[in-house]
């Protein structure tokens, strides 16, 4: 028999076998699977009365909230796609968005009003502005009065075309201009059963979702925990006290965090105040982990296991995971640089490693060549961008720009985006193995590692490093202990230290482009021949 793939198949399969369970936590609302189901399905009929139709893009300007979990399925079952934004980009950026991805309504909280002010005026095509709130003057409507004119009406499945495009995310542009990804319902469905596969203890999880729901490594989870009937709790914003608050009052069990994040849930100094006892799993995503981190945070947070995972917007995102299984019979020391690794494919995907004819290079950990990747999670393609659709692949395989290694056993450990790699003198430099060994002093918040012009070397290291409160440390004594660590021409040239965080990007990463545009502003860019 042939059942068409569709996210709404998990909200049918929660609502259907944990209907009176608890599944959305948002602030000081909860709502039972049941009640997310008649919502989503009020949402939908609703949006189909105000004249949404299939393939119309709904945007979404929001912060972590049951609205916003509630579009993840209300949306795609009106048959139009949903689109969350990314909550810290300009108006500008957000402008060119919705001109891009000719979004046909908006939705957005109460605190992006001034901002949604200027965005009626640069985006007339949006017919529609919805606020989430409340009445304000720069909304036509509700969300209320949506969900009052629509039914909990439940979708016939057998009505849908798997292959439709539910799902428009733009990436962070952290390399380049942001571009649109397309993913459809089989796609989303598929992802959804391949990230259920990695889930331990499900009976007993609650998945807290840490990270936006814009952000790739956010909107991993959803379908999946509530196919499941997990409780999902909203963190509305990411501020450590607020984490620690959730966790303790809801047991929450999992979490997904960026480094950085992991790094400041670590350092709060008010961690010891909250009963943190009931997290079971921290996974790190977004950015590559280390050993350092993951013992960091297991020190931080005891019963808690740090494990890392891999993916990007253009693989739904998951595409690897590493689990504690994977660590049985290693040492305390092979086992964090195993957690610390981005994994092995996760079922439904196929990755490899390979050199510029697309051959693999060997599974010695010391072989840097390109992650490529083959999937039931891949994504259909860039939102109008058939040039850069056709750029990204190679047939059935999508380039991901990541540079890495793996082993014989297949586990990949990212080294570098493609674009960072610092190639000093014909060598190609881990600014992610260098940033790992800097992180590793005990002293260091944070830090990021980039190229620098050099005369004779072409390029050099240059480390741009933020300490702990208090703790000192001086350019030499951080060279002499990462003398002991890295190969001499891997040692940074250039080390400053910084009063200031580190500049980051919506989703967390630290913005290295802006920094190394300091280091390159009024030279001629040297040729750089990837090896």
């Amino acid at each position: 028999m042939f059942i068409p793939l569709t996210p709404l198949r998990c909200l049918h399969r929660a609502v259907d076998l944990y209907g009176s369970r608890i599944g959305v936590v948002s602030g000081d609302r909860q709502f039972s699977f049941a009640e997310l189901g008649q919502r989503a399905g009020r949402l939908a009929t609703g949006l189909q009365k105000l004249g949404i139709a299939a393939g119309d893009r709904v945007a979404y300007l929001s912060y972590n909230n049951h609205q916003l979990l509630e579009g993840y399925f209300g949306v795609i079952q009106a048959r139009a796609i949903m689109m969350p934004l990314n909550v810290r980009l300009s108006e500008p950026e957000l402008a060119a968005i919705l001109r891009h991805s000719g979004a046909k309504m908006a939705i957005f909280e109460d605190d992006f009003a001034e901002t949604v002010r200027s965005l009626r005026q640069s985006c007339p095509d949006v017919a529609c502005w919805v606020a989430l709130d409340g009445k304000i003057a720069e909304a036509d409507l509700t969300f209320e009065e949506i969900l009052d004119q629509g039914c909990p009406e439940r979708a016939d499945i057998f009505s849908y075309d798997e292959m439709a495009i539910a799902e428009l995310f733009y990436t962070s542009g952290s390399t380049g201009a942001p571009k649109g990804v397309t993913l459809s319902h089989r796609t989303l469905y598929l992802h959804a059963l391949s990230v259920a596969l990695e889930y331990r203890d499900r009976e007993t999880m609650v998945d807290l979702h840490t990270i936006p729901l814009f952000h790739a490594n956010g909107w991993g989870h959803p379908q999946a925990s509530t196919m499941l009937g997990i409780k999902q709790v909203m963190v509305r914003r990411f501020e450590p006290a607020r984490v620690f608050r959730l966790i303790q009052e809801h047991k929450a069990t999992n979490m997904c965090v960026v480094p950085t994040m992991a790094n400041a849930l670590i350092n709060a100094p008010d961690r010891g105040e909250w009963d943190l006892s009931s997290l079971r799993v921290m996974n790190i995503g977004g950015a590559a982990s280390s050993p350092e981190l993951v013992e960091r945070v297991e020190r931080a947070f005891p019963g808690c296991t740090c494990t890392a995972g891999y993916g990007l917007t253009e693989t739904s995102p998951v595409i690897t995971m590493v689990q504690p299984l994977d660590t049985i019979h290693l040492s305390e020391v092979e086992r964090r640089a195993r957690l610390a690794t981005t994994g092995r494919e996760v079922v439904g995907a196929s990755v490899r490693v390979v050199d510029a004819n697309l051959c693999n290079v060997p599974r010695d950990c010391k072989t840097i060549g390109e992650v490529i990747v083959m999937g039931d999670q891949v994504m259909d393609g860039y939102f109008g961008d058939p040039d850069a659709t056709r750029a990204a692949m190679s047939g059935s395989w999508l380039h991901t720009g990541d540079m890495a290694v793996w082993d014989e056993d297949g586990y990949i450990q990212i080294v570098d985006r493609k674009k960072q790699i610092i190639i000093s003198g014909g060598e190609n430099i881990s600014s992610l193995e260098v940033e790992a060994a800097i992180f590793a002093h005990p002293a260091v918040l944070e830090c990021a590692v980039v190229a620098a012009p050099d005369p004779k070397w072409g390029e050099v290291p240059a480390a741009i490093v933020v300490l702990k409160d208090g703790a000192p440390l001086t350019r030499e004594e951080l060279l002499s202990f990462l003398q002991q660590r890295l190969g001499r021409f891997k040692l940074p040239r250039i080390v400053e230290f910084s009063n200031d965080p580190l500049p980051k990007t919506g989703t967390g990463k630290i913005r290295k482009n802006e920094l190394r545009e300091r280091f390159w502003a009024g030279t001629e860019s040297v040729k750089r021949v990837q090896g």
